[in-house]
């Protein structure tokens, strides 16, 4: 897969440490859900967030693709273990079910950090599928622009609009290995917690303010019972 169009959309993240342009001339000739050329600026990176690690999660219904175009990028799952990936490796693939994670191999703000401002630059795409809940560019506007006023900031983040917004989009927060039915328990827990309790206490999985297409959002709201009232076309926050 080519790189982006420079004149493409781009969704920046943590005070653009994060860039994330969207490559919409690819994802139907690929019958992928999306595609996306992610670039991370490690000189750029927020001192609050630190060394910290994504979270552990999983997709139940979508493989996710990983193709690295520039630089090094460290990919953490329970098949491999951690692995750094060059652009040598070419596109590998993430199955349903599998959990992982990515990050860049040397952490801003610990020892040793490489202090050079050229991007780790690699093309992130996921499986397209029917299902309405799903890993798509929403969830991932919605997301990134909630770690932008929480971690990125130094404020809290709240588990549950997490879950919530894990579970629109077909994500579920790892549990430990040794908890039994560890996978199925986690995907329980991120449709009740998320969903179910989170729709009642107000978390919504999709904020008009971040969401570019705000009619697919309340799409996607409007199959819960839980997050109907979320799903107002006219709804501003």
């Amino acid at each position: 897969m080519a790189p982006s169009s420079q004149n493409a959309r781009v969704v920046p993240a943590f005070g653009g440490a994060i860039e994330t342009r969207i490559l919409t001339d690819e994802t139907p000739a690929q019958h992928r859900a999306f595609a996306f050329e992610v670039s991370f600026y490690s000189h750029l990176w927020p001192a609050s967030v630190g060394s910290q690690k994504p979270p552990l999660h999983f997709h139940p219904f979508q493989e996710e693709y990983i193709q690295v175009l520039q630089g090094q990028l460290c990919v953490e799952d329970d098949q491999h273990g951690a692995r750094i990936l060059t652009p040598a490796d070419g596109e590998i693939c993430i199955k349903p079910w599998v959990q992982h994670r990515l990050y860049p191999p040397i952490r801003p703000g610990t020892e040793g950090a490489d202090p050079v401002t050229t991007p780790i630059r690699f093309i992130l795409a996921g499986q397209d599928t029917a299902e309405v809940f799903r890993l798509d560019l929403i969830f991932f506007e919605n997301w990134y622009a909630y770690q932008d006023e929480t971690v990125a900031k130094g404020r809290g983040m709240s588990l549950v609009q997490v879950m919530s917004m894990f579970d629109a989009g077909g994500s579920y927060l790892s549990l430990p290995q040794w908890v039994p039915f560890n996978r199925t328990l986690a995907v329980v827990l991120g449709i009740i917690i998320g969903r179910w309790i989170g729709g009642m206490l107000g978390y919504q999985p999709f904020y008009k303010h971040w969401t570019s297409d705000w009619s697919l959002a309340c799409k996607k709201m409007a199959q819960s019972v839980f997050q109907r009232r979320f799903a107002d076309r006219a709804h501003v926050e």
